[in-house]
């Protein structure tokens, strides 16, 4: 008879994981407001609806191929480190409307590209919703493999992650 494996850890655990939950469900939130703001008030932004359509399901497709590629990838350098060790600085919540707004912003305004910016709304939502549950669950698969908690060291960046594994 085989040996049962341990459950996955719980969606609250601490560490990594709730990291990506939360902030990548702030920046759904924060996405999809502006989004409907957009839509609702800005009739430019409703041009041409099957470029953006399309846009943002290229975006979908290389956040499902990439996202949990790059996770896998930064979970199997994790170094082991001990609860005491310092773990990396979250992302401050404040940051991610000034971001997506900024960015909106900064693609609409100045060629009035509305529908543009309702592209990086749109992007920022499906950016926002992969990393809470798609990478979310990705990272707790690895927990599960590696036998730890993973948890965000100092020194990562956006695109470069460097994990630790707190040990069970």
């Amino acid at each position: 008879m085989p040996i049962p494996k341990p459950p996955l850890p719980s969606a609250d655990a601490t560490g990594y994981r709730r990291r990506l939950r939360i902030e990548g469900l702030a920046l759904a939130g924060v996405a999809a407001v502006a989004s409907a703001a957009l839509l609702l008030a800005v009739d430019a932004s409703r041009a041409g609806p099957w470029n953006t359509v399309g846009q943002l399901a290229i975006v979908a497709v290389a956040l499902a191929v990439l996202g949990p590629r790059s996770v896998r990838r930064w979970a199997a350098t994790a170094e082991p480190v001990t609860a005491s060790a310092p773990h990396g600085e979250p992302t401050p919540l404040w940051q991610l409307p000034v971001i997506c707004f900024g960015l909106t912003a900064l693609v609409g305004a100045p060629a009035e590209a509305w529908d543009a910016a309702l592209r990086v709304t749109g992007g920022c939502l499906l950016v926002g919703l992969a990393q809470a549950f798609l990478l979310e669950r990705t990272a707790a698969r690895e927990e599960h493999r590696l036998g730890g908690t993973l948890v965000r060291l100092p020194g990562s960046r956006l695109f470069s992650t460097r994990l630790g594994i707190l040990r069970f």
